[in-house]
C-alpha cells in the first residue's frame, strides 16, 4: 500500500482521433481509481504542452489512455520510449502489429487460431480497378454474409454487416471513411465474446469472458458507449470447455502479438464452439461500460488495485 501510495502517474486521454470522447471517459475512471488507491495523478490531454510537462516532471509512469490512431498505432509509446519514461501497455513495436488488423489477423492465424476468411483493399485500388469490378470479384469469392470494416481503427466505427450484396458499396464507403483501406472478411455467427488480459508479472491471464448482446443484434458504436443499449452477460453463458478455448485462443492471440499487461481479444464462438479471432484492442476501452472493467470486477479483482499492479508492473518491465 505505502509504495503504492509514493507513486506518480499521468494519465494521457482525449487527443484528436474519432474516439476523444471515450479516451476522456476512460482515462478519467483510471484516474479516478487510481486517485482512490493513494497515487498522485494527473489527467492530461494530447497536445503540444503534454512533452514538455513530461520532461519537466517526470513522473513514476504513464498511462496512455488514448483510443484511435494516436493511443493505439505506437507513436505515442515510440516517443515515451524516446523520452525513457515507463508506462503502461505493450511496447511500440507490437501496438503497430495490433493496430492494423490484416496483419493482426494473419499472425494469430499463424499461431494457430481460427481467423475469417478476408481480403484486404486499398481505397486507392478500389479506384484504379472500378468499383463494379472489384465488387463483383469480391461477391463472387466471399458470399454474405459479411463484415466490412476499416483496417485500422477501434470502438466499430466504419463497420457494417452486410446480408445483401446490394449493401457492399455503401458499407465500403462507410470503411474507407475511417481508413485508407478496408477488410471484407467472412461474417461469422456465434456468439460474441470479449475476453480481458491482464498481466502483472505472471504471464498473462484471461479474464472471465463477457458475452455481448446487442439489442439492435450489432455491437456498434451506440451499442457499446450508450447504457441499455447492450445486454451483457459475465460470465459469458458457455460450457466450460468453450469458455476454457475461447481464454487459450486469447492468450495466444496475446502472445502472437507480443502485447504485454493489458489487452481485449474480441472473439466469436460458433455453433461447433470454436472460437474466432476477430481483432485485438492493445488499449481497451475503460469506461462504465467497457468490458475489461466489468471482466475485472467479475473475476474479483479490485479496479484501483489492479490498475495500481499494472502500473508497478510497467515500472518493473522498464528497469529490468
Amino acid at each position: 500500500m505505502a509504495e503504492f501510495a509514493r507513486r506518480h502517474v499521468v494519465v494521457v486521454a482525449g487527443g484528436i482521433s474519432h474516439e476523444r470522447d471515450i479516451s476522456l471517459r476512460s482515462g478519467r475512471r483510471v484516474a479516478d481509481s487510481l486517485t482512490g488507491y493513494g497515487w498522485q495523478v494527473d489527467l492530461r490531454d494530447a497536445d503540444a504542452s503534454l512533452l514538455p510537462a513530461l520532461a519537466a516532471d517526470r513522473p513514476d509512469v504513464v498511462w496512455p489512455a488514448l483510443h484511435g490512431a494516436s493511443g493505439e498505432d505506437g507513436a505515442l509509446r515510440g516517443i515515451l520510449e524516446a523520452l525513457d519514461i515507463p508506462y503502461v501497455g505493450s511496447r511500440s513495436t507490437s501496438a503497430r502489429l495490433a493496430w492494423y488488423k490484416p496483419t493482426a489477423s494473419a499472425l494469430v492465424s499463424r499461431a494457430g487460431v481460427r481467423t475469417p476468411r478476408s481480403i484486404t483493399l486499398s481505397h486507392d485500388v478500389f479506384r484504379e480497378l472500378g468499383a463494379v469490378g472489384v465488387l463483383q470479384a469480391i461477391a463472387s469469392e466471399h458470399p454474405v454474409p459479411l463484415a466490412v470494416k476499416p483496417a485500422r481503427g477501434g470502438s466499430a466505427q466504419g463497420v457494417t454487416l452486410v446480408d445483401n450484396v446490394d449493401d457492399l458499396p455503401r458499407a465500403m464507403v462507410a470503411a474507407y471513411t475511417y481508413c485508407e483501406d478496408a477488410v471484407v472478411e467472412q461474417l461469422i455467427r456465434g456468439t460474441e465474446i470479449a475476453v480481458g488480459i491482464i498481466d502483472t508479472g505472471d504471464g498473462p491471464l484471461a479474464l472471465s469472458p463477457v458475452e455481448i448482446v446487442p439489442r439492435n443484434g450489432f455491437y456498434g458504436y451506440e451499442a457499446r458507449y450508450n447504457a441499455g443499449e447492450t445486454t451483457f452477460f459475465t460470465p459469458a453463458r458457455l460450457s466450460e470447455e468453450q469458455s476454457q478455448a475461447a481464454s487459450a485462443a486469447a492468450v495466444l492471440a496475446h502472445r502472437a502479438l507480443g502485447l504485454r499487461h493489458v489487452s481485449r481479444v474480441d472473439l466469436i464462438v460458433d455453433g461447433a464452439g470454436t472460437p474466432w479471432f476477430l481483432e485485438v484492442n492493445v488499449l481497451p476501452g475503460l469506461t462504465e461500460t467497457s468490458l475489461v472493467p466489468q471482466a475485472l470486477s467479475a473475476s474479483g479483482f479490485d479496479l484501483g488495485w489492479t490498475y495500481a499492479e499494472l502500473a508497478e508492473q510497467a515500472i518493473r518491465d522498464h528497469s529490468a
